[in-house]
């Protein structure tokens, strides 16, 4: 049982499909609920210190609220394309493609009904696997190509639930899948409490600085010296509000981390988070290149399960991606997806304690 939570208010129908709740458990008690609809993640229900649980994820409490909320994007899978790409515009084998421009002039998470507001098909292969397909059709957002798309959660008894991609096209495209994830370790309520007192780790000596539309200027600068260095432990509050143009422009934390990687490819460590009343902690490690810390840095008028309410700064996102702009930005790490080639990647959430 989850706070809060019934399938019944997850199962109903949306463009003809029918949604649905699914929960995975783990040999722990650890339990994990997620729909089919933008295969976003409810609940995560997991132990503090003293072995009490809690959700940890920000999210709806039915599939009316999903549809109908000012929070699109809240803990959904996205795609075609995370993260921001300039103008909505890009080339690709020479030809212009204009995506539609849900952010001012800019094309945010896919467009204006990405992933995140589709209907996936669901199949649990266990108690601790659910497997959700859908097939973008050609032309859907603006993009090219049919795309069909795997995401793969599973929920280990090493208390990780991990999120595979996998992705196939019969045109050539461009795609950057990702988890919008909001998390707050100390535990959803009315209010969720501020994260600026978790301490965060992140593992990048480098990070994308961003205009006054959070797209990046294309340059890759050092943290060393700005309020962009995790390297060392430090609360998400220290350098938040700092007087730096970078923070002013993100109105927080909305930056791309270029992640320490010795090759291209690899499952490495990316983030940690650690919430210091509970004790609860959570680390990131992904396939990616990069990772979008985001510090929720605007208010949101919404509600989840029991009443609980997700302030400003309430939750911290870690989205494992490649980086935002990348079709207008040839030197970064390539996001097309070919005929005959497999899109592919694979990010774990660990959740654990410390006493």
């Amino acid at each position: 049982m989850i706070p809060g939570i019934t399938r019944e208010a997850f199962q109903s129908k949306i463009d003809g499909k029918q949604t649905d709740l699914y929960t995975l458990t783990n040999s722990n008690g650890m339990t994990v609920a997620i729909t089919n609809y933008g295969a976003a993640i409810i609940a995560i229900m997991v132990p503090d210190k003293d072995g009490n649980y809690a959700n940890v994820i920000s999210g709806h409490d039915s599939i009316k609220a999903i549809e109908n909320s000012s929070q699109k994007f809240l803990s959904t899978i996205i795609g075609r394309f995370g993260n921001r790409i300039k103008g909505g515009k890009f080339y690709l084998n020479g030809k212009l493609y204009q995506l539609p421009q849900n952010e001012g002039e800019n094309t945010l998470h896919g467009g204006i009904k990405g992933f995140n507001k589709r209907v996936w098909n669901a199949l649990m292969m266990n108690e601790q696997t659910l497997v959700l397909n859908y097939t973008s059709s050609y032309g859907e957002e603006g993009f090219t190509g049919e795309v069909k798309v795997t995401v793969i959660y599973t929920l280990t008894d090493e208390n990780e639930l991990s999120i595979e991609y996998l992705a196939a096209t019969n045109k050539k495209t461009i795609i950057n899948l990702t988890s919008h994830g909001y998390f707050s370790l100390g535990g959803i309520s009315n209010p969720t409490a501020t994260i600026e007192n978790q301490i965060c780790e992140m593992n990048a000596d480098f990070y994308l600085p961003v205009d006054s539309e959070c797209i990046p200027t294309g340059e890759i600068l050092k943290v060393d010296g700005t309020p962009f260095d995790f390297r060392t432990p430090k609360t998400i509050g220290q350098d938040i509000d700092a007087d730096n143009e970078q923070i002013k422009n993100g109105n927080g934390y909305d930056h791309c981390f270029v992640l320490n990687k010795r090759e291209e490819g690899e499952l490495s460590f990316a983030a940690r988070i650690t919430e210091p009343v509970s004790g609860r902690t959570m680390d990131v490690y992904t396939t990616e290149p990069g990772c979008q810390l985001y510090s929720d840095n605007w208010e949101k008028d919404i509600t989840g399960p029991e009443g609980a309410t997700y302030p400003r700064r309430s939750a911290v996102c870690l989205e494992t991606q490649h980086f935002p702009d990348t079709p207008n930005k040839n030197y970064f790490p390539s996001v097309i997806l070919r005929p005959g080639e497999q899109y592919k990647q694979k990010t774990v959430y660990k959740f654990g304690v410390i006493k």
